[in-house]
């Protein structure tokens, strides 16, 4: 009864499990001083979370390409100060930012805004 029972001799016809892993997929080599394009994509746009893009279409906010530049130039502002969560107002609307993702989180348009609290984040901007 003390025998050893390999997965052969249960399932002889079974595959061994070291043959199933994959190999790993090889990185492409990036030269020093020179950004990948995903990393550039990142900095330059705003994304916006699911939850955000629905407070928008329910509150009806629309926001054009000058406002979306305006709130990419905002989040790298705030970014160079070294916030998390921000607080963004930009034409009566209020969107709560994640910084170091560029991420809008949810947005509030005027009519909401009155007596909300807002509450985790860590720095505010007026964006004219």
């Amino acid at each position: 009864m003390t025998e050893r029972i390999s997965i052969g001799q249960l399932y002889p016809n079974a595959v061994s499990p070291a043959s199933t892993r994959r190999t790993p997929v090889q990185q492409p080599v990036s030269t020093p001083g020179i950004p990948k394009f995903q990393q550039l994509l990142q900095e330059q746009f705003v994304r916006f979370s699911h939850h955000a893009e629905v407070r928008l279409k329910e509150r009806g906010i629309q926001l054009k390409p000058e406002q979306l530049d305006k709130l990419s130039q905002a989040i790298d502002k705030v970014a160079a100060k070294g916030a998390k969560d921000a607080l963004m107002i930009l034409g009566g609307n209020a969107l709560i930012v994640n910084v170091p993702n560029r991420t809008v989180v949810t947005a509030l348009d005027g009519t909401s805004m009155n007596e909300h609290v807002f509450t985790q984040i860590d720095s505010a901007i007026v964006i004219a």
